[in-house]
């Protein structure tokens, strides 16, 4: 079994921040299954957590466990290569996929990464984190309307995606100069994420910007 969850670096880890309660478990056995893969999500007070049912090999499984390991000590380009032969022997993985865009994005590569997340999306298309994940893809290359859509995708599928929320409002905030969009998101978030020092003084700035 493969248990990882989404750490506030956005990458699929096998160690959580339980902070953001968002995790991937896959089932792993003997032979590959065709198809698309079953996504549950389940929701709790921490977040959620999205469980794929996928059958792979323990070889492939052992690839990815590496590669969750090769990235955590951020040696992308091994972790690459491992991604790439399990995405060959299991292209039913949508975290494989997830994972492989983000690591293309680590290493500056954003085209193969932006493609690595398209086919993602275009296994599990209500998958919220990978809708996340080209949000931010897309705020890095300036395509912020699409970064927003995006963001509020991933909310759509899942309220309780505090990090795509999070998103939503510094793009609203810094990129978009929508303070009305920040506010509203910053609020929610903070409602979720109490402990963010952080996101608590963006509101107060906001609300003195908002009363001048």
């Amino acid at each position: 079994m493969i248990n990882s969850m989404l750490n506030r670096c956005s990458f699929w880890s096998l160690r959580a921040l339980l902070a953001l309660g968002t995790g991937l478990s896959l089932s792993a056995c003997v032979a590959p299954s065709p198809g698309n893969s079953e996504q549950l999500v389940v929701a709790d007070e921490t977040g959620f957590t999205i469980s794929e049912d996928v059958r792979v090999s323990s070889e492939v499984q052992a690839d990815f466990d590496a590669a969750v390991r090769l990235m955590e000590q951020k040696k992308y380009p091994q972790g690459i290569a491992l991604l790439e032969r399990v995405i060959a022997e299991a292209p039913q993985v949508t975290a494989a996929h997830i994972d492989l865009g983000i690591a293309y994005c680590r290493v500056g590569d954003l085209e193969r990464g932006e493609a690595s997340l398209k086919r993602a999306l275009a296994l599990n298309p209500g998958h919220p984190v990978v809708h996340n994940e080209l949000g931010m893809l897309y705020r890095r290359t300036g395509r912020f309307e699409e970064a927003r859509a995006r963001y509020e995708q991933a909310l759509a599928l899942q309220p309780a995606f505090h990090y795509a929320r999070r998103n939503l409002a510094i793009l609203c905030d810094v990129y978009l100069a929508d303070l009305t969009c920040a506010l509203e998101h910053y609020e929610v978030y903070v409602e979720a994420v109490p402990d963010d020092a952080e996101a608590a003084m963006w509101i107060a700035d906001i609300r003195n910007r908002v009363d001048r």
